[in-house]
């Protein structure tokens, strides 16, 4: 049961946020009321909220004491830092979405956590994206996969967090592929193709917690402190710039809509759950 509902989560998170990237390029992101800020306020909200409020409190009802655990997220948190640190010193390009102030996250993220950049020129062409959006969509699964190991209502939260951090980022690279000459069709198959390997993720991170139950609190604690370094290290500062106050408060709701609609589904989750 358990195994079949990471599986499906996963997939769901994996392909649905790129479908659901598609969707938004074809109904004009940008040009209406929804535009690219809205989506990383509403990304960030669920993220934060999913950390603070769902993970990290099921870490610490895992019977560990408290310091090794809060050990475990400054070192996760270090530890996306220097990934992603690493990434751009290897390949020193980066995209953003149009209207996006500075690149967006997709380096290679090896756990779910940090953020990848790609420029539309770079001499990679789009097999760089896809196998950074591989293993990044494969931490996915594996963090996705621990929650659910915890409890079942912990798993769809996270998975929804995950599918709505992962909305904006698919829409860049589905931009980027079609800039490099990718047919709108192709760039979907290749693209979705690659979300598909959460699946995998998912698969993995449910034999090894399964092996290594007592371990649980820590993969939480790793899985938050990833949700709150993609957060606040990626999607906020793109947020973080002066603009008119309509604006400013724009973002500030979607943000809020972003933790409510976590809050909610877990309510939601959770009477499914009993």
């Amino acid at each position: 049961m358990t195994l079949a509902a990471i599986l499906l989560a996963t997939l769901a998170a994996g392909i649905g946020s790129v479908w659901l990237a598609e969707v938004l390029l074809r109904l004009g992101l940008g040009a209406g009321r929804v535009g690219p800020q809205h989506l990383l306020s509403l990304a960030a909200g669920a993220l934060l909220a999913t950390a603070f409020m769902h993970l990290l409190p099921e870490a610490f009802e895992g019977g560990v004491d408290a310091q090794p655990l809060f050990a475990t997220l400054l070192v996760g948190l270090v530890f996306f830092f220097l990934l992603e640190k690493a990434e751009l010193w290897h390949h020193g390009h980066e995209h953003g979405l149009p209207g996006m102030h500075g690149g967006h996250g997709h380096a290679g993220h090896d756990h779910g956590g940090h953020s990848h950049h790609h420029h539309g020129q770079s001499a990679g062409g789009g097999w760089t994206l896809l196998t950074g959006d591989s293993v990044h969509c494969f931490g996915d699964g594996v963090l996705i996969a621990s929650a659910f190991v915890a409890d079942l209502r912990l798993g769809l939260v996270a998975a929804l967090s995950v599918l709505a951090h992962e909305v904006p980022h698919h829409v860049g690279d589905l931009v980027v592929l079609r800039q490099r000459g990718a047919a709108r069709n192709a760039a979907l198959i290749k693209v979705s193709l690659a979300g598909a390997v959460s699946a995998l993720g998912g698969l993995a991170g449910y034999f090894i917690v399964d092996r290594w139950q007592g371990a649980l609190p820590y993969f939480l604690t790793v899985a938050s402190s990833s949700f709150i370094y993609v957060a606040l290290a990626d999607l906020i500062p793109q947020l973080q710039r002066r603009l008119p106050a309509a604006q400013a408060l724009g973002q500030v709701a979607w943000l809020g809509a972003g933790i409510a609609a976590v809050t909610l589904a877990s309510v939601l989750a959770h009477g499914f759950g009993h």
